[in-house]
């Protein structure tokens, strides 16, 4: 019997049409040997998002994708099944794809998480926000009883669940199963960089180093949407603080009702 059982995985997360992060991460050493670059989710909801897809479609078949709610989001205002969309940049991000992107996005979208055998970790399953839903709120600090919802219906098997969504890193135990958030490639909340993760046979959280500054002129320079100065110069140096995200989500994890 072959063994599926892959050595090395690079999590992405949250790329958010940043296409100066991304190139710096895909740049990694480690990434570029990983056996597969899983993608879980919020990968075009930016100012470069046409750019950003096409570069990670030609890392061909080892590159395997989960689309995020904002990702869905694109998709539906581009068919007219929305009206407006939460993000500022969400309308102007969704003009910039091709019908075929559009489309690609739409076939990724049907699928809400995957599975993969992965050395040291087990099974391990991919999503973007939760397990059961791609806009969930799920925290370092979340309660257990919060845990206990989100993972009811994760099969047994599975000991590993890797989510983003929320674009701080971490990795904690919830009820005996790891729990990892590889952060955000292209919008980091406390701190600046490409945040990312390698799997196998441990987690290891990364972060790469890339010039900002030249970044934020790039951006500005590729970039027609008339927000795009003040967004790259908030997003790209991480001016919201770790603490004030967990202070903004940690009403949506249902503490607030407990």
């Amino acid at each position: 019997m072959t063994d599926t059982t892959l050595h090395r995985v690079a999590v992405l997360s949250d790329i958010h049409g940043v296409l100066p992060a991304l190139e710096a991460v895909l740049a990694e050493p480690e990434v570029a040997a990983a056996e597969r670059i899983v993608l879980t989710g919020d990968i075009t909801a930016g100012p470069q998002p046409a750019e950003v897809l096409a570069l990670l479609r030609a890392q061909g078949e080892r590159v395997l994708w989960i689309a995020g709610n904002a990702d869905r989001e694109l998709v539906e205002y581009r068919r007219g099944e929305r009206q407006e969309i939460p993000d500022p940049i969400g309308p102007y991000a969704a003009a910039q794809l091709t019908d075929a992107d559009v489309e690609f996005l739409a076939t990724i979208a049907a699928a809400r998480s995957l599975t993969l055998p992965v050395r040291g970790l087990g099974e391990v399953l991919f999503c973007h926000a939760t397990p059961r839903d791609d806009e969930e709120i799920v925290l370092v600090d979340s309660r257990p009883a919060r845990w206990t919802e989100v993972l009811a219906d994760v099969p047994d098997t599975v000991r590993t669940i890797v989510c983003g969504h929320t674009h701080m890193p971490y990795v904690r135990l919830a009820h005996g199963r790891l729990i990892v958030n590889p952060g955000s490639v292209g919008m980091p909340y406390g701190r600046s960089g490409a945040h990312w993760c390698l799997l196998g046979p441990g987690t290891d959280l990364r972060v790469t180093p890339y010039d900002i500054p030249a970044a934020v002129e790039r951006l500005v320079a590729q970039c027609d949407w008339p927000g795009i100065a003040d967004w790259a110069d908030y997003y790209l140096n991480a001016r919201a603080t770790d603490t004030e995200a967990l202070e903004a989500f940690g009403a949506r994890d249902g503490r607030a009702g407990s």
